[in-house]
């Protein structure tokens, strides 16, 4: 779990007293989503069998659209956490952008971990000298799919929760 120790109040929603909107919990949650879909084949390629992590990625989606509870997105978020375990790196970094994705629906703060898992994912498909380049291009991939509502907080968030994240969020 990638959350800082002290909760930042722009990911708290307003009935819980922080300042975060429905509408952008609800669009933080689809770019997390969005962030782990585009790893997803990493974990695919690895077990094709384990559905888990694409699961949690279609119930970050339902929840968003009311289809189902927070409860039953945090439980997803375990099983697509459970599905990591024992894959190779880039699997498993993939598997765990997913459970952070849907995670989102009990934490918005998660958005930050869905997208440096998905970093860390794709850093794990080429030779260590091309990681940084690699995570680099991800990142910027990822923050092109940024809405402008979100663009601001979530930039935001990225270089102050970089350290809490490996420094993906670099450059």
């Amino acid at each position: 779990m990638i959350l800082p120790k002290e909760r930042d109040p722009r990911f708290i929603t307003l009935r819980r007293g922080g300042t975060l909107t429905d509408s952008m919990h609800h669009q933080l949650a689809l770019w997390a989503a969005t962030c782990a879909e585009h790893v997803l084949p990493l974990f695919e390629q690895a077990d094709s069998e384990d559905e888990r992590p694409r699961k949690a990625i279609e119930l970050t989606r339902a929840w968003v659209k009311g289809e189902i509870s927070m409860k039953q997105a945090h439980q997803a978020a375990f099983a697509a956490n459970a599905a990591a375990k024992g894959m190779p790196d880039a699997a498993r970094f993939a598997a765990l952008a997913a459970g952070q994705a849907v995670a989102v629906a009990h934490v918005a703060a998660h958005q930050l971990g869905a997208a440096a898992y998905a970093i860390r994912a794709v850093r794990e498909t080429v030779a260590e000298n091309e990681k940084e380049q690699m995570g680099r291009s991800e990142c910027q991939w990822q923050r092109d799919q940024l809405e402008d509502a979100i663009r601001d907080l979530v930039l935001d968030d990225q270089r102050v929760q970089n350290y809490l994240c490996w420094f993906v969020f670099n450059g």
